[in-house]
């Protein structure tokens, strides 16, 4: 399978069955296939690793990795790929196939995913966990995001998105990229783009270029903020409002707990003006502001 997801194949293949890509679920299937081999050397995925895969699709990313994984978890929303996928990797006995939505809402990956993910780890010792996934667009901010928030934080994330949310993952401040997720991602991880993508390394076209990225969570850097989510949604208040001085956007999110004049100490403290805004500070300066609140509100 791996060796045939091409734009002839797919088309014979789906004109066979009678479907189409779905652009609901961001079926843009990869079939540049020398792309496909390098996103998942790029995994380095070996014999303790358990891979989640969100959107199976064919299965041919799946047939890459399964070879050389403890065991693969791998989730598609739509019946008529599950199905296919089925018949093309009935030689694997380490896929758990997932008919589901990996999502349970924005906020939260589905329980079923994360369960099995978890029953895969404990299967075998010093197990790790590992994203390998081209990512349909439409899921690939809440996915990213939310297996940041888990109890069961992967070793690495490798998985093609658009360029757009590339950038965003690695803009720096002050930058139109820069944002929560930006901060979300760096307090936690390392990131690195692999490979640009153009639309035609895809199936359909998307009308954006894609990339390759490795993501890289640090326990070093996660142990830096005791209170993540609290943090997390700290960092979402603040760009609420992005062009807003950072002195009123305080006073909105802290409507009943800060006064204007714990809002002027809490600037002072942080050495910035009244022209301060949240897209200025770096992650380092979001951390030290997040404390400093925390402090002033005393928590």
């Amino acid at each position: 399978m791996p060796g045939k997801q091409t734009v002839s194949y797919l088309s014979q293949r789906f004109r066979e069955i009678g479907i189409r890509p779905d652009t609901r679920h961001g079926q843009n299937f990869l079939v540049d296939l020398n792309l496909l081999e390098l996103l998942a050397r790029t995994a380095q995925v070996g014999a303790g690793d358990v891979v989640l895969e969100v959107g199976t699709g064919t299965g041919s990313l799946t047939g890459l990795v399964a070879p050389h994984a403890a065991a693969v978890v791998t989730v598609e929303i739509d019946s008529a790929l599950h199905q296919l996928a089925q018949e093309s990797l009935v030689q694997y006995d380490n896929i758990c196939l997932l008919h589901l939505d990996a999502l349970k809402n924005k906020n939260r990956l589905e329980p079923e995913v994360l369960k099995a993910v978890r029953e895969a780890l404990a299967a075998g010792p010093d197990r790790r966990f590992k994203l390998v996934a081209n990512l349909p667009y439409n899921i690939a901010t809440p996915v990213v995001s939310n297996l940041l928030s888990t109890d069961i934080l992967p070793a690495s994330m490798t998985i093609t998105i658009q360029k757009e949310l590339a950038d965003r993952f690695m803009a720096k401040p002050g930058t139109k990229d820069y944002s929560a997720l930006s901060i979300w991602i760096q307090c936690q991880c390392d990131v690195e783009i692999i490979r640009v993508m153009p639309p035609s390394a895809f199936w359909p076209r998307p009308k954006v270029h894609s990339a390759i990225v490795h993501i890289e969570p640090k326990l070093q850097k996660r142990e830096q903020i005791p209170e993540l989510q609290d943090f997390h949604s700290f960092v979402r208040s603040m760009f609420f409002h992005r062009r807003k001085f950072l002195r009123s956007v305080l006073l909105s999110a802290y409507k009943k707990e800060l006064s204007k004049p714990m809002a002027d100490v809490i600037l002072e403290k942080m050495q910035l003006g009244p022209d301060a805004r949240a897209e200025q500070l770096s992650v380092k300066e979001m951390l030290q502001l997040f404390r400093t609140v925390q402090t002033q509100l005393g928590r």
